[in-house]
């Protein structure tokens, strides 16, 4: 297949060209990425099992793994739900359009294999002048999870797409890079007390300031069915083994010194205050510790820059779970093969 390659950084006149031939294209079954806010998402008809398909297929996604479906606009969501809680109401009033997801129960006009078999369906609506335009164009709900290969570290650039699945989806449109970096907070409103089942740009704090408590879900087990993207199987993997070193800067140096001793080549992935006072031959910044929306914004592209690199593992530094210090924790201890502490 070949894969057709748009630039719309901006809605000019060759951004609207690129939106109406992708829209015309998702029309037509077929499965283009564009880009959002958080991530560079893989999108499809939303009420086309054939289309869906073709994500899975291109992802080499598992398919009891649901879809986070994306509308143009908060007023599309009640075509495509049962009903809109009142916590759905007020997170909706609040972050919409923006990087959070609501489950809502579907009332099954979206297409069973984007739900997984589940009676509870994930909406957003991206906060991206492209995206928007582009779902506005189709006038679709459109499925889109990550625009990678599965399992590996989400896309925050069109480049990242076009190096996992160039020749194997019918087009790309470059919007240029994202801004969050991490993927959508997802917020189970189904039950009584909402439930974040995935963490991201959305924090817990932001969160409660709209909902009072809620429940920031740890639970997920493999064998359970996830209600959300992210929660069952390995996700964000480098294509080197990842170690996080949970100490001081003194521990870190001598797990550097101890692997190097071994004969590995050693990748450090750490934030500006750490970098100062280590010694290593690949060493990349990945943000700063005082502002750890850096740390958000750089985390995909660090660890995918690596894979250009002949280090034989890479070690990054562990930072507080506290506002979006949570989402980043998340991903990383997904990604990581071991946590190494002092």
């Amino acid at each position: 297949m070949k894969t057709k390659y748009w630039k719309a950084t901006e809605i000019d006149r060759e951004g609207q060209q690129a939106i109406s031939e992708a829209a015309n294209l998702l029309k037509q079954q077929e499965v283009v990425a564009f880009p959002t806010e958080t991530v560079y998402g893989l999108g499809a008809d939303a009420t086309s099992n054939q289309a869906v398909s073709n994500i899975f297929a291109a992802k080499g996604r598992p398919s009891d793994n649901p879809l986070i479906v994306h509308l143009a606009s908060p007023e599309q969501i009640g075509q495509y739900v049962t009903t809109i809680t009142p916590i759905a109401k007020k997170l909706i009033e609040a972050f919409m359009p923006g990087p959070l997801t609501i489950i809502l129960t579907s009332n099954g006009k979206i297409a069973e294999n984007v739900t997984a078999g589940l009676d509870t369906i994930g909406i957003r609506i991206p906060d991206h002048r492209v995206a928007r335009a582009l779902l506005a164009e189709t006038n679709l709900p459109v499925a889109a999870p990550s625009a990678n290969t599965s399992g590996k570290p989400s896309p925050t650039s069109a480049v990242h797409v076009y190096n996992d699945l160039n020749g194997k989806i019918a087009g790309i449109i470059d919007g240029g890079p994202t801004g969050v970096g991490l993927e959508s907070t997802v917020v189970d409103c189904t039950m009584e007390v909402p439930v974040v089942l995935r963490p991201g740009g959305i924090t817990q704090e932001q969160l409660e300031e709209v909902t009072g408590a809620l429940v920031l879900d740890h639970s997920i087990k493999k064998e359970v069915q996830p209600k959300a993207p992210g929660m069952k199987y390995n996700h964000y993997e480098p294509e080197v083994p990842l170690y996080l070193v949970d100490g001081d800067v003194t521990f870190f140096q001598s797990q550097i010194d101890q692997l190097e001793l071994e004969g590995k080549k050693v990748g450090v992935m750490v934030s500006e205050e750490l970098v100062a006072n280590l010694t290593t031959s690949h060493m990349k910044i990945i943000g700063t510790q005082a502002d750890l929306t850096t740390v958000a914004v750089h985390l995909y592209d660090t660890l995918r820059s690596f894979n250009k690199t002949d280090v034989d593992i890479i070690l990054a530094e562990v930072y507080p779970k506290a506002g979006v210090g949570e989402a980043i924790m998340n991903r990383l201890e997904k990604a990581a093969s071991q946590l190494i502490k002092q």
